[in-house]
């Protein structure tokens, strides 16, 4: 059995992946700085679920911090199988607006844990890039062999940045690097900015959704045991590679809505906004790729995936109905006022919605925190 590194183990698609391996009967070591891009409620539940199983150990701390290659009590030493690098500052709209956050923990923290590969003779490394990589028009289902040369925004220009810095220490140091680049991953847990959790949220609680434009855009979406499962798959020698994972079964934004309502048996209040400037119509993910090196086959269809997520919504609706659809970096905005350019949600993980600032309210638990990762 295997000895791992997973960052930002209490993230959505880090602690699912980490369970899977404990359950496989590896070993996690766990490491994440417990942010609070978004409620850290939504985190504080996932790794409580982690550290109730055998086989896992947490280390808090920062990966973008150049420190952790020394400090003793965190990574220095460690004898790892692979290093799963899924910690990251993710969505497009966030990172117009401080995209410093963005280059620090994409980029620097990258760095670090290739570093950690180098100076402890780790030789498997696996880096979670994005679809949004590709760009403006890529050709649809999206092949990697697609131009991502052209990022649109910080996320996306932060993520290649990443993927380059891995190819270096492949070719410097022999490190087996694979890339997966995930699409729009949804389920039980989720990250409360993304669109499947808020539309389950809105509509259990009977809030207004608000969609850029007609709501035909498409999107394509792959459940979280899939993603993660692909994820591990992986960790196989391959030399350099990367790979689409997701983005497999694709919906429109208005299919999504109703089919959301056909299962909790509850009517949508839709509120159609503007079309969004950066909005694309459609996303999909060439995944024969994933299929070929990796026998990856996503098991769960979106009807199935959405019902589990709604049941796990409604057996934590006592606190996860309090979970604010206002993420950090919006919050920050709203309270200082700037505004920045419109158009620049995260088109390839929102679902093509649009989230204005004067529905924000500050919960608490953001109040008078800070900014750094």
């Amino acid at each position: 059995m295997g000895h791992y590194l997973v960052t930002g183990a209490a993230g959505f698609i880090g602690s699912r992946t980490s369970e899977i391996l404990i359950g496989q009967g590896h070993t996690v070591v766990g490491i994440d700085n417990m942010n609070d891009a978004y409620d850290p409620r939504m985190k504080e539940y996932r790794l409580k679920k982690l550290q109730a199983m055998k086989g896992f150990e947490f280390v808090r701390d920062d990966i973008s911090d150049k420190g952790i290659l020394n400090r003793q009590a965190a990574l220095v030493n460690r004898q790892f199988d692979g290093v799963i690098n899924l910690a990251a500052r993710a969505g497009v709209r966030f990172s117009v607006d401080n995209p410093w956050v963005f280059v620090e923990s994409n980029v620097l923290g990258t760095l670090n844990m290739l570093e950690i590969c180098r100076q402890y003779g780790c030789k498997k490394f696996i880096l979670a890039s994005t679809s949004s990589i590709y760009g403006e028009n890529p050709p649809y289902p999206t092949p990697e062999t697609a131009s991502s040369s052209e990022p649109m925004q910080p996320y996306a220009a932060s993520k290649k940045g990443a993927e380059a810095l891995a190819h270096s220490y492949h070719h410097l140091y022999d490190i087996d690097v694979t890339i997966v680049r995930y699409f729009t991953v949804y389920g039980p847990a989720g990250r409360p900015d993304l669109a499947m959790f808020r539309f389950v949220q809105w509509i259990l609680e009977g809030q207004p959704i608000r969609i850029n434009g007609d709501g035909n855009q498409s999107r394509g979406f792959t459940y979280i045991d899939d993603i993660a499962r692909g994820t591990i798959a992986a960790l196989k020698p391959l030399g350099y590679e990367v790979i689409n994972l997701g983005g497999h079964e694709v919906i429109t934004i208005n299919q999504l809505v109703e089919m959301v309502e056909d299962l909790t048996g509850k009517k949508a209040v839709v509120q159609h906004g503007p079309p969004n400037l950066a909005d694309m119509r459609t996303n999909q993910a060439d995944v024969s790729k994933a299929k070929e090196l990796l026998n990856w086959n996503p098991q769960v269809t979106l009807r199935e995936g959405i019902g589990n997520l709604i049941n796990w919504y409604n057996a934590e609706r006592e606190w996860a109905k309090e979970v604010p659809d206002a993420v950090k970096f919006s919050i920050i905005k709203t309270e200082s006022t700037r505004e920045g350019p419109r158009g620049a949600e995260n088109i390839s993980e929102s679902g093509g919605l649009s989230f204005p600032s004067e529905r924000y309210t500050i919960h608490p638990c953001f109040r008078n925190s800070k900014t750094t990762r």
